[in-house]
């Protein structure tokens, strides 16, 4: 099952978070009649979700390597109950162009142990657009309301690109409230004007808009330039964002809203915060993505518990490019964090 839970977050600006499993909070609602005012490609993968809803124990057992290179399928663990009485929170952060739909498989893999949910960034999908671009204080207020209104702390963030920059100010925010987080291809240092520049030229590059959403998957799969080599998994990705207008198919959000939004945090280094991070921290890459092995090993470094993993033949998409050993990387760290709090709890 897949229900939604509408938080408010900051600035009264209302959220769209998404539970995986069969548990349900006071106020949920199913993501059927979730009111986006157009049909996107995210809407089918919900729709997809509920209609599945059924099998979705089923569709947690992943396949992943054994060591010989087949995969093998690992059965889900039965549920492991935190003090209060329920499994412990899992919170999937997307990234600037992502959408929470994204993490679709990754919850409904950790579902069976976890407490899923997969938020909505503002100005993203089915949360609320705000007038001006968004702040990095506000998407950390966002993240921590939805913890908090859903019960989920002390609660594994796991966070991509952005939304791996959400997760560790989380941490250092409300340590209370975050037991650990996983970093997916974010740096720590300062991008610069030149990579904001670059990224201004190829947002305006789209050929908008897409007559269907199969064209929006060839161009950003195989036409784009950046999609070199052409690459199925990032056509899918993107297409996923896309809305129907009336003259075709366009982006969810506004291009000037995420380029201001970038302008935060793309000039500041943040080695600083990560050392403020006191949870189990892992950071993982794909070696083709924008997250360097020597800048990665030394966030390592600098956080106080921090961890390695690299995924092999996977790029900026780790999660999506190579989901079963995604998911076995996963698994590892928040097992392990969860039984390290339980353990110091009980002593």
């Amino acid at each position: 099952m897949v229900t939604r839970h509408d938080v408010t977050g900051a600035g009264g600006l209302r959220l769209a978070a998404w539970e995986y499993g069969t548990s349900a909070g006071p106020g949920a609602a199913t993501p059927t009649g979730a009111g986006a005012p157009a049909r996107t490609g995210a809407d089918r993968s919900a729709q997809a979700d509920a209609r599945a809803a059924a099998g979705v124990a089923a569709a947690a057992d992943k396949a992943v390597p054994d060591g010989g290179g087949e995969p093998r399928l690992v059965a889900p663990r039965p549920s492991e109950e935190a003090p209060g009485g329920q499994p412990p929170g899992v919170l999937l952060l997307h990234g600037e162009l992502g959408l929470a739909s994204h993490w679709a498989a990754t919850a409904r893999h950790l579902a069976p142990r976890y407490r899923a949910v997969a938020l909505d960034q503002r100005g993203h999908g089915h949360s609320g657009r705000p007038a001006g671009p968004c702040t990095p204080e506000a998407y950390v207020q966002d993240a921590l309301a939805t913890v908090e209104h859903l019960g989920l702390g002390p609660v594994t963030v796991v966070g991509h690109s952005m939304g791996a920059l959400t997760a560790w100010r989380c941490a250092v925010r409300r340590p209370d409230l975050v037991a650990a987080v996983v970093l997916c291809d974010m740096r720590a240092s300062a991008v610069g004007e030149a990579a904001q520049r670059e990224w201004a030229e190829w947002l305006a590059s789209w050929p908008l808009p897409f007559a269907t959403l199969d064209d929006a998957r060839q161009w950003f799969g195989v036409d784009d330039p950046r999609a070199d080599p052409p690459d199925p998994v990032r056509g899918d990705f993107f297409a996923e964002v896309m809305s129907e207008r009336e003259d075709g198919w366009r982006p969810a959000y506004e291009a000037a809203h995420l380029l201001r939004s970038r302008e935060h945090w793309i000039r500041d280094a943040h080695w600083d915060e990560l050392a403020q991070v006191r949870c189990p921290a892992l950071v993982v890459r794909g070696p083709a993505g924008e997250l360097g092995r020597a800048e990665a090993q030394e966030m390592v470094r600098v956080l106080p518990r921090g961890s390695y993993a690299e995924i092999a033949d996977a790029g900026h998409l780790a999660p999506w490019e190579r989901p079963e050993v995604w998911a076995e990387v996963l698994d590892r760290f928040v097992g392990e964090a969860v039984a390290a709090r339980e353990a110091a709890g009980s002593a």
